[in-house]
Formats: C-alpha cells, structure tokens, sequence
C-alpha cells in the first residue's frame, strides 16, 4: 500500500524567499549533472554519484552535501522519464547513436529531500534551506500520523504551485515493499519545469 500526503506550507514573505532560492540553486546543481548524463548516458544514481559529488561539492561549496545527493537523484529521476520512458519522444531506442539531448531544469524545478533534510515530529516541520533549517507547525489529520508512523517514508518534495505557493509531498510505502523500487511519476508527461534541448 502507498500513501501520498500533499501539505501546503504557510510561508512568511521572508520564508517564501528562502525556498525560491533554495529552488533555483536546486536547478542549478541539477543543470551541472545534466550534461554529464547526456555525454555519459548514465543516469544509475549510484554510478552518477561516484562521478560527480566530489566536482559538485567543490563548484557547489554552499550547499550542503546531501542536498547535492538528491539533486543526483532528483536528475537520474528525470532522464528515467525523458530517455526510457515507452512514451517519450525521446526514448533512448528512438534516437539510436544520435546525440541525447541535454536536460535543462527550471527554476521553478521541484526539490527532493530526505531523513537528513527535512524531518517531522510532533506536527514540526524543520527543512533544510541554504541558511539554516525552517520549522513548520502541521495540523495533520489523524490518519496522516498514522501513516507516518506505520509506513516507510520513500519520497519528499517540495513544489510550488500554480498560485506560487510551496507545498511538501510524502509519499509513503509498507514496509515489505521494495526499498530500491522508485516512486513513478505522477503521469507519462514530461513536466513543464524540464525543458529539452534536442541535439538534432
């Protein structure tokens, strides 16, 4: 069984500030791994890891190192989507030797987080920013505790909406279910924050 929470953050303008930037320096560590995919064809979150976190540490000193491993994540995520996908005009099978084209994210990219940088106790909130943590206070139903509490947590993101408001989304799994399994995307389509730049 899987569980998707979607909560919409009350932010102050000061806050609301706070996650535009954290959003575009996101985009930014993800715009830097995103021609090594292309030039690579390697988007094995493992195998990317190995290649770029020292580069991306050093070209990225403000941010901090496990938001650099979900950026890797957050992109292998992406060409998933945009080179495999059966769907995909851009299906790995389609091109054959022609050049991949390159992935370019947004600004308004969604961010991916973890145990490490966001953690929720109590109805508080306290994320990761790129000048230190920012609490919360939740009003969570009951069921949505009690998710917390019996189902793994897989996936965190932080999106912001059509009205430019932020929003988390939890998605949350049994347990039992395979850890390595990634969370799909919503639909088959590429999102509006990915734009792709055709080599042809």
């Amino acid at each position: 069984m899987t569980t998707l929470l979607r909560l919409r953050l009350d932010t102050s303008p000061e806050q609301k500030t706070r996650l535009l930037t954290l959003q575009a320096a996101f985009a930014q560590l993800c715009n830097a791994l995103a021609p090594v995919v292309r030039d690579t064809r390697c988007w094995n979150r493992v195998a990317l890891h190995h290649m770029t976190y020292k580069s991306l540490r050093e070209q990225f000193p403000d941010i901090g190192s496990q938001m650099v491993c979900n950026a890797i994540y957050s992109v292998c995520r992406a060409s998933r989507l945009v080179y495999q996908h059966p769907k995909s005009p851009f299906n790995l099978a389609r091109p054959g030797e022609r050049p991949l084209p390159l992935l370019r994210f947004a600004d308004s990219c969604p961010v991916y987080f973890d145990r490490h940088t966001l953690s929720l106790k109590a109805g508080q909130l306290s994320m990761y920013t790129l000048d230190g943590r920012m609490r919360f206070q939740l009003a969570l139903r009951p069921e949505d505790e009690t998710a917390f509490h019996e189902q793994k947590l897989r996936e965190i993101v932080l999106s912001r909406r059509a009205d430019g408001e932020f929003e988390l989304t939890f998605w949350l799994a049994d347990a039992q279910q395979d850890p390595t399994a990634g969370v799909p995307p919503a639909n088959d389509e590429i999102p509006e924050y990915l734009m792709i730049e055709d080599a042809a």
